[in-house]
């Protein structure tokens, strides 16, 4: 007899928010009002002569699940974190600057051979998904989003990294004159991040290029970008334009700001503060409950195995 054991983060269907009420991508597509719609859809909806909409809306993988209802579409449109483009969470308007067409990433360092791929090209070369993903943010507010992307390990096999290759640096682009906030140079631009090659390739690291059934729009870091749903946000660099190979950890944007408060590992753990403040709770972007936070994000169960061994690390911030 075969007994399927189920994934902490996973829920029995008939606990599942129901994608009627919650995410029906044909008729969320479709219509002009409804439960995210109206002042919502101009805010996540891509030019029309984005090569890539036919793509969308991708294949749900039902594998993910969520223990909320998914965050509306206006607010998460209207909520974001975009240094390069102002230190407000509203930067709608100013992320318009950015052109992600045309857009090329560069994969260099150590692997077989290092090139350069349009993104455009890139897109058709992977196999896209829809997940949903709890996201929680080092700030204690968290959102549970519909990303449509593909894996970073398939990523990773496409360059062909070489043995001695440990880490995957990520940097975003870099254009003052595109991107206002590159001009204040007290921050130590371009943005980067980093994982270990272990962390990179596990299941959950996506690039992502959708949400809400479409195209990513500039603010939530178009065309190319990274979620690590067991992290704090700001792990997840937006738009990004090169990804290097190397042997040695790379230092992080915060990091290289602030890192007394802001590590390398920043992985989500209710019983390590900020130095500022509690991480024991969340506040869900659009209501007024908060919730406890869950170790890992409540991806503990995937990978908490990357970490044994590494006892003496500052693993959570």
């Amino acid at each position: 007899m075969l007994i399927k054991r189920r994934l902490g983060w996973e829920m029995p269907e008939s606990q599942a928010t129901p994608e009627s009420v919650f995410f029906n991508r044909r008729s969320f597509l479709g219509a002009a009002t409804g439960l995210v719609a109206g002042a919502a859809l101009p805010q996540i909806a891509a030019a029309e002569g984005d090569p890539t909409l036919d793509l969308y809306p991708a294949k749900q993988n039902p594998a993910y699940t969520l223990d909320r209802p998914v965050t509306e579409a206006e607010l998460a449109a209207n909520y974001n974190n975009f240094y390069e483009f102002g230190t407000s969470k509203d930067v709608v308007g100013a992320a318009k600057r950015l052109q992600p067409r045309p857009w090329t990433i560069s994969i260099d360092g150590m692997v077989e051979k290092p090139f350069e791929i349009g993104f455009d090209d890139l897109i058709r070369k992977v196999t896209l998904e829809e997940r949903l993903y709890r996201f929680r943010c080092v700030e204690a507010w968290s959102m549970a989003v519909p990303w449509t992307g593909f894996t970073l390990k398939s990523l990773v096999e496409l360059a062909k990294p070489q043995s001695g290759a440990k880490y995957v640096k990520f940097e975003t682009f870099m254009n003052p004159r595109v991107a206002p906030g590159q001009s204040q140079r007290w921050y130590p631009w371009p943005y980067t991040e980093g994982l270990t090659m272990a962390e990179a390739t596990n299941d959950l690291a996506l690039m992502v290029t959708g949400i809400y059934g479409k195209p990513i729009p500039n603010q939530h870091g178009a065309p190319l970008r990274l979620i690590t749903p067991w992290k704090y946000g700001f792990k997840s660099v937006k738009s990004i334009s090169k990804i290097s190979f190397v042997a040695e950890r790379p230092k992080t944007f915060w990091e290289g700001l602030q890192a007394s408060e802001y590590g390398f590992w920043a992985n989500v753990n209710p019983e390590v503060a900020h130095p500022r403040w509690s991480q024991a709770s969340e506040q869900l972007l659009g209501s007024r409950d908060r919730r406890p936070t869950l170790l890992f994000n409540g991806y503990a169960e995937q990978v908490a195995g990357l970490y044994k061994g590494l006892e003496g690390e500052k693993l959570y911030m």
